[in-house]
């Protein structure tokens, strides 16, 4: 059986890695001690480790890598909601930890390194050359994919749970079911140097999913404009095809 890598296992890491334990072992990490039982409950193989953003010496290569076949890096270095925040510290303390890693690579990104302007965006719109919290990685690691998120949703991720304002502005979601789709595409066809962005297709605007997911209709009109961001690349380049191409839907 080949062997995964996932670097932060959170709310995401954890639904990667259930899609994929059937047909890779899983070497999960976590920043918090009580949840190393729970990992192992599931067969994992966890390790217990922080990227604090300040210089760690207590940080060296992961002493599994040379058994790993591909590893996936779901720790967060772009700031709140994509921000571009400077994590230098952080960001070498992972490089740190990845040493001279040789294997496929994924670093999962955010469609927030977008500017918040009215366009419908593309990956060309923002080489990950010029993004800092994607740069970091190719420089020492050319060959790794790069997966730019949009809002992650699914299971009780909702936007009905939560307080939203700005109702009339467009989305740009994504299920957690077609990320998962998408590394195990990746995965299949040894992807390289990859740089896609991942969200569903259709953008209703909040409103409209929120009265769907409350099963109440919708008598607006649904603006055309606004800030989108394209999945027409990964469509094209993957022959990928969403289970969950409108977020309207995302609840059923």
């Amino acid at each position: 059986m080949k062997k995964l890598g996932i670097i932060g296992c959170g709310w995401l890491g954890n639904h990667i890695a259930e899609r994929l334990s059937n047909r890779y072992e899983i070497f999960p990490t976590t920043t918090t001690a009580s949840k190393i039982e729970e990992l192992e409950s599931k067969g994992y193989h966890p390790t217990l480790i922080d990227f604090p953003n300040h210089e760690s010496e207590i940080i060296t290569k992961w002493d599994v890598f040379p058994q790993l076949d591909a590893v996936i890096i779901t720790v967060p270095f772009s700031g709140i909601r994509g921000a571009q925040i400077s994590m230098k510290e952080k960001q070498e303390n992972l490089l740190k930890f990845l040493g001279d890693y040789k294997g496929q690579l994924f670093l999962m990104s955010s469609t927030g390194v977008y500017p918040q302007i009215d366009k419908d965006f593309t990956e060309n719109d923002q080489p990950a050359e010029e993004v800092e919290s994607e740069n970091f990685i190719l420089q020492q690691f050319p060959k790794t994919n790069i997966l730019r998120l949009a809002g992650l949703m699914g299971d009780q991720r909702l936007l009905k749970n939560y307080n939203i304002s700005n109702l009339d502005l467009l989305v740009n979601h994504i299920h957690y079911a077609d990320i998962c789709s998408v590394v195990e595409k990746m995965l299949n066809n040894q992807s390289e140097s990859k740089v896609y962005n991942v969200v569903a297709p259709i953008h209703p605007n909040k409103e409209e999913v929120i009265n769907a997911q409350k099963d109440l209709p919708y008598e607006g009109t649904r603006t055309t404009v606004g800030r989108t961001i394209s999945p027409n690349k990964l469509i094209e380049e993957l022959d990928f095809e969403f289970q969950y191409p409108d977020p309207k839907y995302f609840h059923l």
